[in-house]
């Protein structure tokens, strides 16, 4: 029976090889592969070494990949082999087909009359008619090695030359078309060849098999490169440029597998040392494109453009690849500068450079982020607001849910952080909710020493700091309206510990509540007391709460002077609030008040506002008593 190619290839991709092996032969790590004693024949000292796809003993001289091991060590023939690991791996058997058998053998065949037509492409380049294209090639800084590594060749005018320099080898138009060679008519009929006056760039799957071809104009036509159509050998979404030669590569553990947008960036990066670099074809980078990368790096890095395209197509792959993450495989990111790419740095400023961009990658948290700023304005509430939901629900796509959480705690730490560089609101240096790094120096106190944005504390403010703190402890619901300026104000340790322990289990209530995968809205039913001092228990922090909680939260006879017993807890710490510096909270309603009238789509001030006003206009009229309480 004859297997369909693609039915063998998900076979071989969803068994993993070294699982397989690992159930007859102890095997130990070497390097990113693994070895062991070899199964076949006795020996000592391990000469029998396991890569991502296949087997090779040195000893003996046994190889394969895993059909083929199943087939020896266990003495089955090449469908029971099929069968057995299609039942492991959850794949239905095919049913036998003549037209499939057919489509394999066609599919065979096709491989054939490409590799036929690579050959007339790369003699062609070295005749005259090709002398302009080998010419390009050179002034673009290629050797003749690597034009001869990556088979780059030349197609000419496309008059029949295609057809003719094949005539002695049986090869039909019909076959050209089914190779994606030929353009067809109306009635699906072979009408000229797709490529011509064209540098020709053979692409192969991840084997090595030539499955179609790209090429690129050398004058101003456009399209400037046209890929060959969809076959039964090539499709554009599960290929990418040169994965056979980088696959290769990968075995030196000082290389990095680089995207890069195109066919000469590749190439012009190999010949620079970075000999692990692939492109997409001509398509947007899809999910089978991402797997592919994933199956040979865990933290692949995409180098994109820098101008406006190339933010669009990185923010397209940071979204798509969210809900793939797991803690074992990401991305990371390389900008360059708009008016470069790979090839034009390289060729500028010599391979240091190159590396120098690739050792500053930027992981997928950093690129999402600054992608997702871009624009927004931090001295308008709104645009605050939507980020913010807008990077929450980004990090709620990861389907690992302590990944996802991870993601909204280092999204946050930015949000908070930018806001306070660029001068807007937003509490710098914290984490996930607010958490920083405790402790008398390092970054933490530095982050603490540049937040220009911080609400400072005035002098004899401890007591109302205590307070604050308090509340929160004793009514958690109030956070979701006052997570914002609470993360912002410079307490003093502990109560910044504390702050922070409560802002990143605030934070985890609304990950774990996200039902619908999209919200990161805590949900206030889960913010009470005792979940809250749980928590705390954990981050040892338990003590320190209920020692605060014993203290009360404000003092019964200057409660009851100051009418605080009839007031709801979210403004009772508002009115505190107000207290630790009353001048940056006037403004800061002020402004927030300016905004919301200037807004035509709200429909009145949102409630936080009227909160906060009421308390500014009780604390003008002196009901707090006077500031001297």
């Amino acid at each position: 029976m004859a297997f369909d190619p693609g039915f063998l290839d998900e076979l071989r991709a969803r068994t993993p090889i070294a699982a397989v092996i690992g159930r007859r032969t102890k095997l130990s790590r070497s390097g990113r592969n693994w070895k062991a004693c070899c199964p076949f024949h006795g020996e000592k000292t391990p000469s029998f070494y396991v890569y991502d796809d296949h087997f090779h003993c040195f000893g003996c001289g046994v190889h394969g990949d895993v059909i083929s091991f199943v087939m020896q060590s266990e003495g089955r023939s090449f469908p029971e082999a099929v069968e057995q690991l299609a039942n492991e791996a959850g794949l239905d058997m095919p049913r036998q087909d003549p037209r499939q058998e057919a489509r394999s053998r066609e599919a065979r065949s096709l491989g054939d009359v490409l590799e036929a037509v690579q050959n007339v492409y790369r003699q062609a380049l070295y005749a005259p008619a090709g002398r302009q294209a080998l010419a390009y090639l050179r002034r673009r800084g290629l050797t003749d090695a690597t034009i001869e590594r990556f088979g780059l060749g030349w197609a000419g005018e496309g008059r029949g030359a295609l057809l003719e320099a094949l005539r002695g080898q049986d090869i039909t138009a019909d076959q050209l078309m089914q190779a994606g060679l030929m353009r067809v008519d109306e009635h699906g009929a072979p009408r000229g060849e797709l490529f011509f006056s064209r540098v020709m760039f053979p692409i192969r799957d991840r084997r090595g098999k030539l499955i179609s071809f790209g090429g690129r104009t050398l004058g101003d036509a456009q399209p400037k490169y046209v890929n060959g159509p969809e076959t039964a050998l090539f499709s554009k979404r599960r290929a990418l440029y040169n994965l056979d030669q980088a696959r290769n590569a990968l075995r030196d553990p000082g290389q990095t597998l680089i995207v890069a947008e195109g066919y000469m960036d590749v190439i012009a990066l190999a010949q620079a040392g970075f000999e692990a670099a692939v492109a997409p074809l001509g398509t947007a980078m899809g999910v089978e494109q991402l797997e592919l990368l994933w199956r040979e790096a865990s933290h692949p890095v995409l180098c994109l453009d820098g101008d406006a395209a190339g933010a669009r197509a990185a923010l397209r792959v940071a979204e798509l690849a969210l809900p793939l993450l797991s803690p074992e495989r990401s991305l990371k990111f390389c900008r360059l500068d708009p008016k470069d790419d790979p090839d034009s740095l390289i060729r500028r400023d010599g391979p240091p450079a190159m590396r120098q961009v690739i050792d500053g990658a930027r992981s997928l948290a950093d690129e999402l982020f600054q992608l997702m700023l871009s624009g927004v304005q931090h001295d308008v509430p709104e645009q605050r607001a939507a980020l913010k939901k807008r990077l929450e629900a980004s990090a709620a796509l990861i389907a690992d849910k302590d990944l996802a959480s991870e993601y909204r705690r280092a999204l946050m730490d930015r949000f908070f952080a930018s806001a306070q560089r660029s001068g807007g609101r937003g509490g710098p240096g914290r984490g996930m909710s607010g958490r920083r790094s405790s402790g008398q120096g390092g970054p933490a106190n530095n982050a603490r020493q540049d937040r220009s944005r911080t609400i400072e504390v005035g002098s004899g403010a401890l007591e109302r700091l205590r307070l604050l703190s308090t509340l929160v402890l004793r009514h958690p619901a109030i956070l979701p309206q006052i997570e914002d300026p609470y993360g912002r104000l410079d307490l003093p340790h502990p109560l910044d510990e504390l702050r922070d322990a409560v802002l990143d289990w605030f934070g985890a209530q609304g990950d774990s509540h996200s039902g619908d995968s999209h919200s990161g809205d805590s949900h206030p039913e889960a913010l009470t007391s005792e979940a809250c001092l749980a928590a705390l228990d954990e981050d040892g922090l338990g003590a320190e709460a209920r020692g605060l909680l014993e203290r009360g939260v404000v003092p019964p006879a200057q409660a009851e002077k100051n009418g605080l017993f009839s007031l709801e807890p979210i403004q009772q710490w508002w009115h505190f609030f107000g207290l630790v510096n009353f001048p940056a909270f006037v403004r800061e309603v002020e402004q927030d008040m300016q905004a919301a009238l200037a807004n035509p789509a709200l429909e009145g001030l949102p409630e936080t506002l009227l909160v906060r006003l009421r308390t500014l206009d009780r604390l003008r009229r002196g009901e707090e008593g006077d500031e001297e309480e």
